[in-house]
C-alpha cells in the first residue's frame, strides 16, 4: 500500500493547498517566520532605497510581493521546500547591475531581464528534461569556481564596495552579528557544545536570529543604532513602487540587456540546481524516519513552478534572484521537527506553510515591527553576503581534487567576481579547459566519508 500525500487541489502538474483547510498551523514554526523572515526578506530594503530610487515604504511593499511569489511555491504549486533567495547569486548579482548601470530605471531593467532569461532557462530545461544533463556536463573546476566567485563577491560587497554606506556606519553591530552566526552555523568547537547542551543546538537552529538580536541590543548602546518605533498599520503602497520598477510602467529592456544577461542566468541555475538536489537528500534523509506520508519529488515541477515565479516576479517587482528553490537552514529545521512524528507534525507542507505564515503577508502591514527593525536591515544585508561568502567558500574549496584545480578556482573565482558576467564564464572554461582538463563528476550529489 503506497503512502498518502497529504491532499490539496491539482492543476497541471501542481497542487494548490487551501492554508487552514488543507494545511495546520503550527505557531513554533509560525514565530519563527514572523521574526526570521522579517529580518532577512526587508534585508533588501536598504539597496532598494540607496540604489534604486525608491522610499521606504516602497521598498517594503516590494518586498511584499517578493514574499507573497516566495510563499505561492508551497501553497499554489504544492513544492516540498522551504523558498528562498538564490543567496550566492546575490552578489554576482548586485555586482552586475549596479557596476553595469547608473539610474535607477535601467537598473530595474537589468533585474527585468535577468528574472525572464533565467524563468525562460528554467522552462526549456525543466520540461526538456535537460536540467540535470547540463550540469552534469559541467566540469567541477567551473562549479567551483562559480561558487567562489559568489564567496569573493560577496565579501566585497561588504568590506569595499558598500563599507561606507554600512560596516563603517555600524561596525560594532555588524561585526558582533557576524561572529555570533559564524561561530553558531559553522564553528567546530561551537558543534561540540551543540551536540553536549541542548541550549547551544537551540540557538544555532534559529539561523540568523541570535546574531541579529545581539546587534539591535548592542547597537543603541555603541551610538550606532537608533529606534524611532512608530505604532500603527502601514498598507504598502504597492501602485507607487509599481510606477518605478514594473517594465509595463518604464518600459522594457533592451535586446542588448537580455543578451548581456545570459551568462549569469546560466550561473545562477548551476547554483540553483545544487539547492534542488540539496533539497532533495534533506527529504529523503526526512521519509527515513516518516513512513506515514509521501512527499512528491518531481523536478519537472521545480523547474517549472520557479519558472513561473520568476516571469511573475520579473514584471512586477523585479530582483533577482530573490525567487529561488530552497532557504536551506529553514528546511533542514522544519524537516527536523517534521521527523519528530505526525503527533509534532502532521505534514511537512504544514510545517512549511506555517513558517510562511500560510501566505499572509501580516508583518509588511505591522508599522512598529517595520520601523523598529528599519535602523537594523543594513545589520542583515550585511549578515547575510558575509554568511553567504563564507559558506560558498568552504563549499567551492571542498570540491577540486588537486593544487592545479584549487589554483585554478581561485582564478575563475576572482574573474567572476571582478569583471562583467560573460567575461567571468569565459574566463572560466578557458582556465578550465587549458589548466586542469574538463573534469566532469558523473554523481553531481557529494557523499562524506
Amino acid at each position: 500500500m503506497s503512502k498518502p500525500e497529504l491532499p490539496g487541489w491539482r492543476w497541471g502538474p501542481f497542487t494548490f493547498r487551501m492554508p487552514f483547510y488543507h494545511t495546520r498551523l503550527y505557531w513554533q514554526e509560525a514565530m519563527q517566520g514572523l521574526f526570521v523572515a522579517a529580518a532577512t526578506g526587508l534585508a533588501l530594503v536598504p539597496l532598494m532605497m540607496e540604489f534604486f530610487g525608491l522610499g521606504f515604504e516602497e521598498a517594503v511593499a516590494v518586498s511584499m510581493i517578493h514574499s507573497a511569489i516566495i510563499a505561492s511555491a508551497i501553497i499554489v504549486f504544492g513544492e516540498p521546500y522551504a523558498p528562498g533567495w538564490i543567496t550566492p547569486a546575490l552578489p554576482l548579482v548586485l555586482a552586475y547591475v549596479l557596476g553595469g548601470y547608473d539610474d535607477p530605471a535601467s537598473r530595474w531593467q537589468a533585474m527585468t531581464a535577468l528574472s525572464l532569461n533565467f524563468a525562460a532557462l528554467l522552462f526549456i530545461l525543466g520540461i526538456s528534461g535537460l536540467g540535470k544533463k547540463f550540469v552534469l556536463w559541467l566540469p567541477d573546476t567551473l562549479k567551483a569556481g562559480i561558487i567562489l566567485g559568489a564567496a569573493i563577491a560577496a565579501l566585497k560587497r561588504v568590506f569595499i564596495d558598500d563599507a561606507e554606506r554600512f560596516l563603517l556606519q555600524q561596525p560594532i553591530a555588524i561585526t558582533l552579528a557576524c561572529a555570533v552566526c559564524l561561530i553558531f552555523a559553522f564553528s567546530l568547537p561551537m558543534a561540540k557544545l551543540k551536540a553536549k547542551y541542548k541550549v547551544f543546538a537551540i540557538i544555532g537552529a534559529l539561523g540568523l536570529l541570535p546574531g541579529f538580536i545581539i546587534a539591535a541590543a548592542v547597537g543603541p548602546l555603541v551610538g550606532e543604532v537608533s529606534y524611532d518605533i512608530q505604532w500603527g498599520i502601514l498598507i504598502p503602497p504597492v501602485g507607487a513602487a509599481w510606477a518605478q520598477m514594473s517594465p509595463f510602467a518604464i518600459g522594457w529592456p533592451s535586446l542588448e540587456m537580455f543578451l548581456q544577461g545570459i551568462p549569469l542566468a546560466i550561473i545562477t541555475y548551476v547554483i540553483l540546481f545544487g539547492d534542488m538536489v540539496t533539497g532533495n537528500e534533506v527529504i529523503r534523509d526526512g521519509l527515513t524516519a516518516r513512513h506515514d506520508e509521501h512527499i512528491d519529488i518531481n523536478p519537472t515541477r521545480t523547474h517549472i513552478s520557479v519558472a513561473i515565479r520568476n516571469a511573475v516576479m520579473g514584471v512586477t517587482a523585479p530582483f533577482f534572484p530573490t525567487q529561488g528553490t530552497m532557504w536551506t537552514g529553514v528546511q533542514v529545521i522544519i524537516v527536523q521537527r517534521w521527523k519528530l512524528g505526525i503527533e509534532n507534525m502532521n505534514s511537512l507542507h504544514s510545517g512549511l506553510a506555517s513558517y510562511y505564515l500560510m501566505g499572509l503577508p501580516i508583518m509588511f502591514f505591522l508599522l512598529p515591527l517595520l520601523t523598529g527593525l528599519q535602523p537594523l536591515l543594513g545589520i542583515a544585508l550585511s549578515l547575510t553576503l558575509v554568511l553567504t561568502g563564507f559558506a560558498c567558500a568552504y563549499v567551492a574549496m571542498a570540491i577540486p581534487q588537486n593544487n592545479t584545480a584549487r589554483g585554478t578556482v581561485v582564478l575563475i573565482g576572482a574573474a567572476l567576481a571582478f569583471f562583467e558576467p560573460w567575461i567571468g564564464l569565459t574566463f572560466g572554461v578557458l582556465a578550465t579547459l587549458l589548466l586542469v582538463g574538463w573534469d566532469v563528476n558523473r554523481d553531481p550529489i557529494p557523499h562524506e566519508d
